[in-house]
């Protein structure tokens, strides 16, 4: 039974602060009382023994916690055993969620969630979806061209299999243009690095894995002409390779995750039945397509976020999360963005509530983390300019349709929201 907002107080926040602030020259974190949300300057250390911030970054974080099953199953019954002890069979978002995965596992193939389902979507090589596309007018022109590149700053598909020059995004936040806010204008470079050798696409791929991030994506026109700007000031007037590819594979989560691991040679369908995937650990655990009906050990992933169908005031979900969970999540990075997409879109309301909270006095938007909010994903109209505190509070939520962009919202409004399972 979740508790209604009568009974809220606040013994559930600890500890409760005064009023007025006291600064200092460390960060800001909001302390939440159940009549209102004041601003304090907390010492807040970040730093590690080396000198390092310690919190996780963008290509540190891992979405969900894997468990290793070592029974043999099909793929089907795989699935069932997973949905009904954790959440699904794993889902894998980037190499870094891969090498979690690859911690337990035993040798000799173990299932993961990827099917094949017969209709082929765009997606980016880096696990982004593919939500803006800039295809030359006469292109896509060919159903068996799968991989895409980039010429005179517009997109042509082509075969994965013939050569080109290609590029190599090595951001080191993983953050694209356009996405930080000026508390990290120092960190917003979006680097690139060009590599004239021409190689197929699933080789470019694995040599921007292998020395820099990934093929590069392309998410909106501002980064489609900084990159086409790249290209002429590096004088490559030939083709040249991004990271967007096509297939009709689908997890079974149904996750948008497009990140793809397969082994040299893969996926090959031999036999014309191949529709499942396993890794091979003794392949580095690069993957294989193979028949469902085969029976081998699976890897199950458990979600660190929750989607909570209840419809609560922003403060019932608060306070729900912290008795449940461990707080309403905080959207920190583009990665944790991708995974809230994928959660809200099972809600029953159309915005979805997040641990984001805005401090009227300084007119500045903090997680309940304490995190001043730099990674942003706002709806047009939202969160940029001063907000309106005089009759109520503002606290931010998430569109669980469209594009799934951040709104403001009086804190009153009762929708579903999300818990986060991470210990800050």
């Amino acid at each position: 039974m979740l508790t209604s907002k009568d009974s809220l107080n606040s013994s559930y926040l600890s500890p409760v602060f005064p009023v007025l602030p006291v600064c200092s020259s460390s960060v800001c974190v909001c302390s939440v009382t159940s009549s209102d949300l004041q601003l304090q300057r907390l010492h807040k250390d970040h730093s590690s023994e080396n000198g390092k911030d310690t919190l996780c970054s963008v290509s540190e974080c891992v979405q969900r916690q894997y468990h290793f099953i070592n029974v043999n199953k099909t793929w089907t019954e795989a699935q069932r055993y997973c949905r009904e002890n954790y959440t699904d069979l794993a889902t894998v978002d980037n190499m870094n969620d891969m090498n979690e995965l690859k911690k337990n596992v035993n040798d000799g193939c173990v299932w993961i969630g990827l099917q094949k389902t017969g209709v082929d979507r765009w997606q980016w090589s880096s696990g982004d979806p593919a939500l803006y596309l800039n295809w030359d007018p006469t292109q896509p022109d060919n159903g068996d061209e799968m991989c895409a590149l980039l010429k005179d700053g517009q997109w042509h598909d082509f075969p994965c299999s013939d050569s080109f020059t290609f590029i190599c995004n090595s951001s080191n936040n993983g953050a694209p243009v356009g996405t930080v806010s000026e508390c990290q204008e120092k960190l917003k470079t979006y680097k690139h690095k060009i590599n004239i050798k021409m190689i197929n696409w699933r080789d470019a791929q694995s040599h921007c894995r292998q020395n820099h991030t990934d093929l590069v994506s392309v998410r909106n026109q501002n980064e489609n002409q900084q990159l086409q700007k790249f290209i002429d000031d590096s004088h490559i007037s030939d083709n040249v390779w991004i990271g967007l590819f096509r297939d009709s594979w689908q997890w079974s989560d149904q996750s948008n995750s497009s990140f793809r691991y397969w082994n040299t040679g893969e996926p090959n369908n031999n036999g014309g039945n191949e529709n499942c995937t396993a890794i091979e650990q003794n392949a580095q655990g690069q993957w294989l397509d193979i028949s469902c009906n085969n029976q081998f050990p699976f890897v199950c992933h458990e979600d660190k976020l929750i989607l909570i169908k209840e419809k609560l005031t922003w403060s019932e979900a608060l306070r729900y999360c912290r008795q449940n969970h461990v707080d309403l999540v905080s959207v920190h990075s583009e990665e944790i963005q991708r995974e809230v997409m994928n959660v809200v879109k099972r809600a029953s309301t159309e915005e979805v509530w997040l641990g984001l909270h805005n401090c009227c006095s300084l007119n500045m938007w903090i997680w309940l983390s304490g995190e001043i909010v730099c990674y942003q994903n706002w709806a047009p109209g939202n969160g940029t300019t001063p907000e309106d505190c005089r009759l109520e509070k503002r606290k931010g939520a998430v569109q669980s349709g469209g594009d799934q962009r951040w709104i403001s919202l009086p804190e009153t409004h009762k929708l579903n929201f999300i818990c986060s399972r991470y210990e800050e």
